[in-house]
């Protein structure tokens, strides 16, 4: 009771921070429980290598966070690149391209669809704002048929098509802390037998794998860059793409979540989930 009473006395100075400063947003440090202005935050987050920033994707207040920290970083004359879920690796080019300011809007309005289902305008100010400033965009995702086709049958039954598109000598070895993070993280994922959650929990694996492996391939091949991470609430939590990007990648880094209400609050998270939960 003691835990829950904490939780809720800061979750009422973050209302209250957020009140008085005028801002959509305040910030919980998940390490000792503490509410913090967003501009503490910020200079921690400048500090490190890594930033990822787990959203809902249809929430254009998420959005607005994310590019509200990719700008104070841009700001500080950081050399900065922003990895996307949103877009696949093998569409680097047209990234490139539009980073470059080479490629018309019409036409990467176009190539987003291709690799996006959500509405264009929820992302449009994050990629304006990269055009603008030349801030380089890095997809990190692999082709959805892929990881449909692992979460259908499993890794073992890719074809070797399939597995070309992945990054190259990707392994599937769902331990138990993978498969009991997934769990957690992703409930009601429909899956009716203990065959269909492993391979569910494959098709997470190769996804956070993969998306790590070409944050990882980024990362080597432009060092000094810092990298803010924008994808998913599953994928960014500590166990998901971080945990992988570890094991492969020496780097400092912090994990920013929104909170959800009854899914990320300051009562369920702990420190092997998230540095910061964003509040408002």
């Amino acid at each position: 009771m003691k835990h829950f009473a904490h939780a809720a006395a800061c979750i009422a100075l973050l209302c209250l921070a957020a009140a008085a400063a005028g801002r959509a947003a305040d910030v919980f440090r998940v390490s000792d429980r503490a509410a913090i202005p967003f501009d503490q935050m910020m200079q921690d987050l400048r500090a490190v290598d890594i930033i990822y920033v787990g959203e809902l994707h249809h929430m254009e207040e998420h959005h607005r966070l994310e590019l509200e920290i990719i700008r104070m970083l841009h700001e500080r004359d950081l050399p900065l690149a922003v990895g996307l879920e949103m877009f696949r690796a093998e569409d680097q080019r047209t990234l490139d391209a539009w980073t470059d300011g080479t490629l018309p809007i019409d036409r990467f309005i176009s190539s987003y669809y291709d690799n996006w289902t959500l509405p264009w305008s929820l992302y449009e100010d994050i990629f304006l704002y990269a055009r603008e400033h030349r801030i380089p965009l890095v997809g990190l995702n692999i082709p959805s048929e892929v990881s449909a086709a692992v979460a259908k049958l499993g890794f073992a039954a890719l074809t070797d098509e399939q597995r070309s598109r992945l990054p190259r000598g990707l392994s599937c070895n769902v331990d138990p802390k993978y498969r009991k993070f997934i769990e957690q993280a992703y409930t009601g994922h429909g899956a009716h037998s203990r065959k269909q959650f492993e391979h569910f929990c494959e098709a997470q694996l190769v996804w956070d794998k993969s998306m790590a492996w070409n944050l990882v391939a980024y990362r080597k091949a432009n060092p000094g860059v810092k990298t803010v991470v924008l994808a998913g609430l599953g994928h960014a939590w500590r166990s998901g793409i971080p945990e992988q990007v570890d094991r492969e990648h020496k780097a400092t880094s912090r994990v920013v979540l929104p909170m959800v209400d009854g899914q990320i609050t300051p009562a369920t998270i702990t420190a092997d989930d998230a540095d910061y939960l964003l509040y408002w």
